[in-house]
């Protein structure tokens, strides 16, 4: 013997023990353990919902326990004591059908079970209805079911009879719990009608149905069908069904219903494609189905459907039509489905290259997973003609950039997938030209996060005639500053939709298109936000020029991401750093320059500026100080060192003589002619005098007299050599021994300048005496003298033509102020050497307004620096030169005797 059997004996022989020593007790007994017992009233078995006393019993008094009662491990409150060995205890309006009741006992944290008790509570049945009897014509039996009301949760008996009209039973049988009986065929007349009545009964009361008649030809249906064929169409959407019954099928009509794997039957009424061919839709691909089929007698049939196979209802006495029994199942799986939709697609045009490529990025939506099954393998895109070769896009992408010729119009696109290729979505790549739809005001959702778009397109009439036909919109937005673009397609016949998804605070740029059969229309741009927000910061603000009572501020524009709205202005704020005065803000347009004077208060300023938008005003920014600009002490101090520098070189060089000689010459020549102008002093002349005195007396104080005054005659240019003859001149170097030199007299065309003694004319001019002015003369000559010895003359004419740029070697330079009185300065316009001879005897000056008119009668001759001899300066005496001119006409200036004023 082995030890598994052993095993095994030893098992059964301690079960058959307990059954013995602990038999199972009924619902109803209780289960005594020797500490007492429980006892209901009325009784265990109660009616649901009614009230119940319950007698708690224990066999010795022990007043240290506490007696209690659980009813389904609750605790009933309602109790009463009777004695220390007896507790009643109340439950109310008791529902539960089945319940257990313990007794306990208990003291501290300790508790004992006295006894237990198991209550049943049940309802009275309900009235059997729904009566319906069938068989088929092969069958030998009727089968009957029927319903009754309400459940008793009790167990119920029932008791079938039947009947003939007169009252006389043929058939009596009582089944236990079950809804159904079978009646023997063979005991009823097919054409005879029965009475069937059914009883039912149980603890609580008992009921019986309504007569139902029973006519065995009445209740004959058709035989049940059979399934043998199930075939999936390419779409795997759609089943056909080869089905078989021995009824004709003239008179019968398939029913289908279905299910998944522990579904709920779906009743389907298919398409009959043949006597023996039926196909149902809207399924599944890839999915495992259960099918049944029944055959119905007439086209009005009362369809039945149950979770679970049944009969279908007999027909009423009205109603002669009947169905068969729904037929075995048979399983089959859907096979997979290829896509049958277009894809959802649009595109994004880029460069054109010179080799006549231009790049297209083609955009995409995955397909809906209802309209294929399996996976998706990839996506290929191909010009219409074929003509290039196929791009391959990968499945987990959705868009996808290719190059193609500038002249392709259009691309296709589809997705493969494991079961199939959808049909091809054609992408349109030309403009078409023609209107373009016109963006109304974006109305933001009130969620904030969707944006409701609304436009109006125009060219309907216009398409029409043209033969161009709308076939959709597109409507595509990408966050500021641009991110990945987001598009859908709208319908031609609507003209609004949503963009959802938005996030507040985010710039959209949204854009609308019309696609036609001639291409694209150019897009109706807007900007928008789903919802506005308060800006992040402030820009960034720099002060450009700080005045005393002003200052010029310039900002930055904000970065798109910070602005979380529509800037609608700018707010700056100023403050004076020791909070002096009152905060100062100015508000601007945001459209605007940003760039503005502001007046402020004086001092060091703190200043901020801040943005705001329609939800309201940003944050401030940090602030930035600013003092006034303190002048520029570099710069004066600069200026003033080079204006001291400036002056002391000029006054340095008005140190030189020579210097002060070339300024003034050249400031002579510079000015106006009168300025420069030696006019006779009418004060020295004798004939005023005379004539001053012409009143009184005769005067004979003066040793000469002026001629008297006649009219001035104009004489030709040929009469003027006798009315002014030429003069020889000789110059004599007094106290110097060297021979007189003759100088002959210059000629020109325009005059003569003669050199030599008055003394010979007639005519002696009058000039003021210049006696106390002769040692001054001499003092000047005798400083010429010591320049030229020690080559003065030759160091300050080469700073000058460094300095100056010879601008001042032309200089002629006039003593008529000096103690000289009258010098040779200029006559018709001749150059006279750099030296100044020093009048001895006298100087005939001629008029400028001689030279002037002399000027316009001829050209003006100039005698040349060579031409005229210059006394040697270095003498200790210069010799006396006296310079004549001959003029064509005009007046002889008057001059004194310079010896005779040497007293």
């Amino acid at each position: 013997m082995n030890p598994p059997s052993i095993i095994w004996r030893c098992i059964i022989t301690l079960l058959i023990f307990s059954v013995k020593c602990c038999p199972l007790l009924p619902a109803s007994s209780q289960r005594f353990n020797g500490r007492g017992y429980l006892t209901v009233e009325p009784a265990p078995l109660f009616l649901i919902g009614s009230n119940l006393t319950v007698y708690c019993h224990i066999n010795t008094c022990q007043s240290s326990f506490k007696i209690s009662l659980e009813l389904n491990g609750e605790i009933v409150k309602s109790w009463r004591k009777v004695n220390c060995t007896t507790v009643i205890f109340d439950l109310l309006n008791v529902q539960k059908p089945q319940s257990i009741l313990l007794c306990k006992q208990e003291k501290d944290e300790h508790s004992l079970i006295v006894n237990g008790l198991d209550l049943r509570g049940g309802l009275p049945p309900g009235k059997p209805d729904s009566i319906v009897c069938e068989t088929t014509r092969s069958s030998d039996s009727i089968a009957c079911t029927w319903k009754i009301e309400q459940e008793t949760h009790l167990s119920n008996t029932y008791n079938v009879s039947v009947s003939r009209e007169n009252g006389t039973q043929i058939h009596f049988d009582q089944i236990q719990d079950a809804e159904q009986i079978t009646i023997p065929r063979g005991i009823l007349d097919e054409n005879i009608n029965y009475q069937l009545i059914v009883t039912v009964y149980n603890h609580f009361g008992a009921l019986h149905s309504d007569p139902f008649i029973l006519c065995v030809k009445d209740i004959v249906m058709p035989e049940v069908p059979r399934i043998m064929q199930v075939e999936f169409e390419n779409s795997s959407i759609v089943a056909v069904l080869r089905w078989n019954t021995t009824e004709s099928s003239v008179h019968v009509r398939p029913y289908i219903r279905l299910r998944t794997d522990n579904g709920l039957w779906e009743v389907r009424e298919g398409t009959e494609l043949s006597k023996d061919l039926i196909r149902v839709g809207g399924l599944r691909p890839l999915t495992e189905y259960q099918f049944q089929i029944r055959a119905c007698k007439s086209a009005s049939v009362f369809m039945h459907t149950n979770t679970t196979p049944s009969f279908t209802l007999a027909s009423t006495s009205t109603s002669k039509s009947f169905c068969s029994k729904w037929s075995l199942s048979v399983r089959r799986r859907s096979p997979g489905k290829g896509p049958s939709q277009q894809l959802c697609v649009w595109r994004m045009l880029g460069n054109h290259w010179a080799n006549g490529l231009r790049d297209v990025t083609v955009l995409w939506k995955p397909p809906p997973l209802e309209d294929y099954s399996g996976k998706v393998q990839h996506y290929m895109i191909f010009p219409p003609n074929g003509l290039k070769q196929d791009v391959i896009c990968a499945a987990t992408m959705n868009r996808c950039a290719v190059q193609v010729p500038a002249e392709i119009q259009a691309l296709s696109i589809s997705v493969v997938t494991s079961y199939g290729i959808s049909p091809p979505a054609h992408v349109p790549l030309r403009h078409s030209g023609g209107f373009v739809p016109v963006l109304r005001d974006l109305a933001p959702a009130a969620n904030g996060s969707a944006v409701l778009v609304s436009w109006l397109w125009a060219g309907t009439k216009q398409q029409s005639t043209s033969g161009e036909e709308l076939l959709h919109y597109v409507v595509e937005w990408t966050d500021v500053p641009a991110s990945q673009l987001q598009w859908h397609t709208v319908a031609k016949d609507q003209h609004n939709t949503s963009i959802t998804g938005l996030t507040s605070g985010v710039r959209y740029n949204i854009s609308l298109y019309a696609v036609t059969t001639r291409g694209v229309s150019a897009p109706s741009s807007r900007l928008a936000y789903s919802k506005e927000q308060k800006p992040v910061s402030g820009p960034s603000m720099s002060v450009l020029v700080h005045k005393t009572r002003q200052i010029l501020i310039q900002w930055d524009e904000l970065p798109v991401h910070q602005h979380r709205g529509f800037i609608t202005n700018y707010t700056i704020y100023v403050q004076t750093l020791d909070y002096s005065s009152t905060e100062l803000s100015v508000t601007l347009f945001a459209s605007g320059p940003r760039k503005i004077w502001i007046d402020c208060p004086e001092g060091a300023l703190a200043l901020q500026v801040t943005a705001s938008t329609s939800a309201g005003e940003g944050p401030r920014t940090n602030q930035i100080y600013s003092q006034p600009e303190a002048p520029a002490v570099g710069l004066v101090i600069v200026i003033a060192l080079i204006l001291t520098l400036f002056i002391a070189i000029i006054a340095n060089l008005m140190c030189w003589s020579c210097v002060r000689k070339r300024i003034k010459q050249k400031c002579i020549s510079w000015g106006p002619a009168w300025l420069v102008e030696n006019l006779p002093k009418p004060g020295n002349s004798n004939a005023i005098r005379l004539l001053e005195q012409d009143g009184s007396e005769p005067s004979f104080s003066c040793t000469h007299s002026d001629p008297p005054l006649s009219p001035i005659s104009l004489i030709s240019w040929e009469e003027r050599d006798d009315v002014y003859p030429t003069i020889h001149v000789e110059t004599s170097q007094f106290d110097s021994g060297q021979p007189t030199v003759e100088t002959p007299l210059l000629k020109s065309d325009c005059g003569t300048m003669l050199v030599g003694q008055l003394e010979h004319v007639s005519y002696k001019p009058q000039i003021a005496t210049l006696g106390s002015q002769v040692e001054e003369v001499k003092d000047m000559e005798e400083e010429q003298r010591d320049m030229s010895e020690s080559g003065d003359e030759d160091r300050c004419s080469g700073v000058f033509r460094g300095l100056l740029g010879g601008l001042l070697s032309s200089v002629e330079v006039d003593f008529s102020d000096s103690p000289l009185g009258p010098t040779l300065s200029s006559v018709g316009g001749l150059s006279w050497p750099n030296t100044s001879p020093v009048l001895n005897r006298g100087v005939v000056l001629g008029s400028r307004s001689v030279e002037n008119d002399a000027e316009e009668d001829s050209p003006c001759v100039r005698l040349q620096q060579e031409e005229i001899t210059t006394p040697d300066m270095s003498e200790p005496c210069t010799s006396l030169c006296t310079v004549g001119t001959t003029l064509p006409y005009g007046y002889f200036p008057q001059l004194a005797d310079v010896s005779s004023t040497k007293e």
